[in-house]
């Protein structure tokens, strides 16, 4: 990993870390761990403009994304103010990866790759369907980019399909219908 690439990452989860409002939803209904402090994500808050994460949360079609932010330690991150967009894999889009690819990246081993995945699906502005322009190169937390394509009425980030827009208190989550991978 190129150095540009881990200060950005570190300033990026510094800033997240600074920012610190108790608007944000559970993340699940699991108790923490013992011990374990209870962050952002924990708050209980059913009357606010949903975040990032409540979206994914409430949706019965991202409850594998859910558990991939959980086993990252995420949750807290993407229940700050934002902006943030994200382009949320469905169940159906994690099913499509090669098989046991999942269950490798949800091993405690390999947080720090699940962790670069997961941060290649967020970019630190709230960008709605139409400020995703037909070629357009978005940076993604992760230090990579993806490319925005229309064809035939419909956006792609790189080969996933938006297939919904929801807005958020603190950005958007438009739903794909894949994966979005890191360069190597």
């Amino acid at each position: 990993m190129s150095r540009a690439v881990l200060v950005v990452s570190a300033a990026f989860t510094l800033g997240l870390a600074a920012c610190n409002r108790g608007d944000t939803p559970p993340a699940t209904t699991d108790a923490p761990a013992a011990g374990a402090s209870a962050g952002q994500a924990l708050v209980d808050d059913t009357t606010s403009v949903p975040n990032v994460v409540r979206v994914a949360v409430k949706s019965p079609d991202h409850t594998t994304l859910v558990k991939a932010l959980q086993a990252a330690n995420l949750v807290d991150p993407l229940a700050n103010p934002g902006p943030f967009t994200v382009f949320a894999p469905t169940n159906a889009a994690f099913d499509k990866l090669p098989p046991g690819a999942l269950a490798s990246l949800m091993e405690p081993a390999n947080k720090s790759q699940l962790t670069a995945v997961l941060h290649h699906h967020v970019t630190t502005s709230a960008l709605d369907l139409e400020s995703l322009a037909d070629g357009q190169e978005l940076g993604m937390v992760a230090g990579g980019s993806e490319r925005i394509s229309r064809k035939d009425g419909n956006t792609y980030i790189g080969s996933a399909r938006i297939v919904a827009s929801v807005r958020a208190s603190n950005g958007w989550v438009h739903v794909i219908d894949g994966v979005l991978l890191p360069p190597q």
